[in-house]
């Protein structure tokens, strides 16, 4: 249908510039009509918009059909627009992934009275209600929590839209029950038509979500998305095939109880970019960066770095340096796709800015170290059980500490593993001063805390960690360092 309506439009364009040129000295000049194209979604001006005015006294009135495009400000104008009836509309892109056709606005032009008129993508509260409607929480018994996301999965290799892909959001609900707390994951599941598009309805309204796309054996990384406080969220996806490998660990060790198998995929992709300081933009050399059990590399003298044979797809991208706050993000590996670029923020940054606002929060949380120790519910370690061991670095401290390992990956750096309430090991959630520091490693925490002024190191087991440090869909468990 948008196709038949370029085609109109050109005709229409041809068929106006005739009847114009013969017409113009026949009648009386024309007024001005302009205005803009709004995107109330992503709350930015929409360029590349195509509007087209069109007659609305005689459909035979070809003279009065005509179309702009819009600017990178979002800018359209008509000049020399006789007076008459007339009706406005535009199309783009962003229409068609959010699965919408808005109406077309009447306008009025007089002779002498230049004119203006607005066009805007609707607002996310708005389509929210055009694309999953008004429930009220009694239809279902439930809680209608009112959040949407929307999209289209396009096969990686082409672009082009895919049909019966399963897309899937889920998230973490904790209620507040005279019984106790209750904790929830719930998920939504729908499957794309024929145009790729879908509509998660009914998913939170504010906070985070992960969201994956499968089809068969294809499917995206489990990728976290933030809806935003009008409680609509627009988010493409990328399906691609992968190779799939179980790598096993074969070092002998002391103990009964090795390192789970990891998963490696593998594919015909390629992802290439920049790892740059947020401060002053200087490239970060030896940055590590790779993609969620995937390919792995490190950024050279100059910050650039490619990964190749990466699976195709939505993956996760994780990248980190010393003294660095790490980063992680979804990104296309698809062709045609511009280099990524990182900026990574110094810890001191980060810290800086969390010592300032919520020193209370830090205080209010150091100072019940103490009563949290006393219940033996995990692992405690003072500044002086530190100094007996001998420790050097804050790492040296999960070096002898019962149920923590530390172990050194292919590229260099050390990891922190704890067991899992399965007798597994996996990586703990960190959290520094009462702040949740996201997946750092051993030589990120050394870089971030000094030994010498850490007050105090707590470690628990997914199913003993205090309620105000869980993190959802970790299935780990956390590990508390606090600062004097």
């Amino acid at each position: 249908m948008r196709l038949q309506f370029a085609t109109a439009v050109i005709a229409v364009l041809l068929l106006s510039s005739s009847a114009e040129a013969q017409g113009a000295g026949d009648r009386a000049p024309g007024v001005r009509v302009s205005g803009t194209v709004h995107d109330s979604v992503a709350h930015a001006p929409l360029a590349g918009a195509w509007v087209q005015l069109a007659s609305a006294d005689s459909v035979a009135h070809a003279s009065g059909a005509r179309t702009a495009i819009s600017d990178s400000l979002g800018r359209y104008a008509f000049d020399d627009v006789p007076e008459g009836r007339y009706r406005l509309g535009f199309f783009h892109a962003v229409l068609d992934s959010l699965g919408v056709e808005l109406p077309l606005r009447d306008l009025t032009v007089r002779r002498g009275r230049p004119a203006r008129l607005d066009l805007a993508v609707p607002s996310g509260g708005t389509l929210r209600a055009l694309i999953c409607g008004v429930r009220s929480p009694r239809d279902s018994g439930v809680v209608v929590t009112g959040g949407a996301v929307i999209g289209v999965v396009r096969d990686a290799r082409g672009g082009a839209p895919v049909e019966g892909v399963t897309v899937s959001g889920e998230w973490l609900e904790i209620s507040f029950r005279t019984q106790g707390i209750d904790r929830r994951r719930p998920r939504v599941v729908v499957t794309t038509g024929a145009n790729g598009w879908f509509a998660l309805c009914n998913a939170p309204a504010t906070g985070n979500l992960f969201l994956t796309a499968s089809r068969g054996a294809d499917s995206t990384d489990l990728v976290e998305a933030t809806v935003p406080l009008e409680g609509f969220l627009r988010r493409d996806l990328y399906l691609g095939a992968a190779r799939t490998q179980v790598v096993r660990d074969t070092t002998p060790r002391p103990d009964s109880l090795a390192l789970p198998p990891r998963i490696v995929r593998s594919g015909e992709g390629r992802l290439s970019g920049t790892v740059v300081s947020a401060d002053y933009q200087r490239p970060l050399a030896g940055a590590i960066v790779h993609l969620s059990d995937g390919p792995t590399a490190r950024a050279d003298e100059r910050g650039a770095f490619t990964l190749v044979n990466a699976p195709l797809g939505t993956r996760v991208l994780e990248v980190r340096s010393v003294g660095y706050y790490p980063d992680r993000r979804a990104v296309h590996v698809v062709g045609g796709m511009p280099p990524v670029r990182v900026a990574l923020s110094t810890f001191k940054s980060v810290l800086d800015t969390v010592k300032i606002i919520a020193q209370f929060a830090a205080d209010r949380h150091g100072s019940s170290f103490e009563d949290r120790k006393r219940t033996g519910l995990g692992r405690y370690l003072t500044s002086a059980d530190l100094e007996r061991r001998g420790a050097i670095f804050t790492s040296d401290a999960f070096k002898t500490l019962a149920g923590v390992r530390l172990e050194r990956s292919s590229v260099g750096s050390r990891h922190i593993y704890v067991r899992s309430a399965f007798g597994e090991w996996c990586e703990p959630s960190v959290h520094i001063d009462g702040l949740y520091m996201w997946n750092l490693n051993a030589d990120d925490i050394d870089g971030m805390v000094s030994l010498r002024y850490v007050k105090g190191i707590e470690v628990y087991t997914e199913a003993t960690t205090p309620m105000e440090f869980q993190r959802a869909m970790t299935g780990c468990g956390t590990i508390l360092i606090w600062t004097r």
